[in-house]
């Protein structure tokens, strides 16, 4: 099982660690305790984000709208804080908007036969319009709400708990992509539509269910950066979905679906975690950065472009 699992992502596990390697030459404080827990606490919303951008970049599909789905769900939670009413109530309808998100995506994908490109960037200005005039444009705060501050600022056993929320996100993505008949429906439908179809899956339903699940990871996501910026804003998460894209690219998942994993999409959020974490470290300018991320998920598309040219021939 371990030989299997370093046979299947030593590639990038091996760029990984060489960019670990490379980031403790350039900065001695690379490998402080603090340093290396901020990478992970860090990488906890982005990798779940990225979670659900697998099952739609896994149907050969995209979902540009997680970030402004992020920004929603993190306002609908903390208003309704503010305004009295009690968190097991709230977190729950905030985490429904998302999936309800999440389905409007899936829904209007398979109902118009377009591409998930055009409706997911449509939904993004949706979705953050929504956020703007749910909040008039301004940020919300809130404080001295013991369970919101603990999502992202408490321990379990020692153990920050935004770890523990990873964890248990990875444990459940891997477990209904690769031990459930859903998740082998996903796998087949973003290799060969038509012959999903043709095999009796409901390729609709398979894709409106799928994006239901990325945006509950959005939401998910969303509820973390809320507590963690003890607000929520409607400008909060912008550009998040790129990250979550690179993410899903860097960790092996084919643009072209039907290939990918969660394993895969946690180790590409953690080198662009240890990315960005290093270039802060080094003072290295915003846009710059901007850039050597760019230039980072062209190199990824391109070797995802090459493997799929091998194949063909």
């Amino acid at each position: 099982m371990i030989k299997s699992f370093f046979r299947e992502y030593a590639g990038i596990l091996g760029g990984l660690l060489i960019l670990c390697l490379v980031s403790s030459f350039l900065s001695e404080y690379f490998w402080s305790v603090n340093n290396v827990t901020n990478i992970i606490l860090q990488t906890s919303i982005v990798a779940i984000v990225a979670f659900g951008m697998t099952y739609a970049i896994l149907l050969a599909g995209i979902d540009l709208s997680v970030g402004s789905i992020v920004a929603l769900t993190g306002l609908v939670l903390v208003i309704g804080l503010t305004n009295g009413l009690p968190f097991g109530l709230m977190l729950p309808m905030a985490l429904l908007v998302a999936v309800f998100c999440g389905f409007s995506n899936g829904f209007i994908t398979t109902w118009l036969g377009v591409h998930p490109f055009i409706v997911t960037m449509s939904f993004m200005g949706i979705w953050r319009g929504v956020a703007m005039l749910t909040s008039d444009g301004q940020a919300v705060s809130l404080y001295d709400n013991a369970p919101f501050e603990y999502i992202f600022n408490g321990y379990l056993f020692g153990i920050p708990f935004p770890i523990i929320i990873l964890l248990s996100m990875i444990a459940l993505n891997h477990f209904v992509l690769s031990k459930t008949t859903f998740g082998r429906r996903v796998y087949i439908v973003g290799g060969n539509p038509e012959a999903a179809a043709y095999s009796g899956i409901n390729v609709s339903k398979t894709t409106i269910y799928s994006y239901m699940i990325t945006g509950l990871m959005a939401g998910v996501g969303g509820v973390m950066l809320a507590s963690r910026m003890f607000s929520a804003q409607p400008t909060a998460a912008n550009g998040m979905e790129l990250d979550a894209i690179a993410a899903c690219v860097l960790g092996g998942t084919s643009l072209t679906g039907g290939r990918g994993t969660i394993i895969g999409t946690l180790i590409g959020a953690l080198i662009i975690a240890v990315l960005s974490n290093v270039m802060s470290l080094m003072n290295v300018d915003f846009f710059v950065s901007l850039i050597v991320k760019g230039v980072v998920i062209l190199i990824a598309v391109g070797i995802d472009v090459y493997k799929n040219k091998r194949k063909s021939t």
